[in-house]
């Protein structure tokens, strides 16, 4: 399992990053369409390393909401 961000990009399109596996960035012209492609992007993300033989970086990152 890896914590994905989710949001409302500039140019209309919704953008999800993984923060835990560098530079796997997605989009999609919906948000669940960018929750789709960020879990390919993973899964490739993944695959890439593993066959390179390359240590996956374990799930590090903490989400907080801070009301300001």
């Amino acid at each position: 399992m890896r914590q994905v961000i989710v949001y409302p990009g500039e140019d209309q399109y919704w953008v999800a990053e993984c923060p835990s596996l560098p530079g796997c960035i997605s989009q999609g012209a919906t948000r669940e369409e960018a929750i789709t492609n960020i879990r390919e992007a993973i899964k490739m993300y993944i695959a890439a390393l593993e066959e390179d033989k390359l240590p996956v970086p374990p799930e590090r990152f903490e989400a907080l909401l801070v009301a300001v």
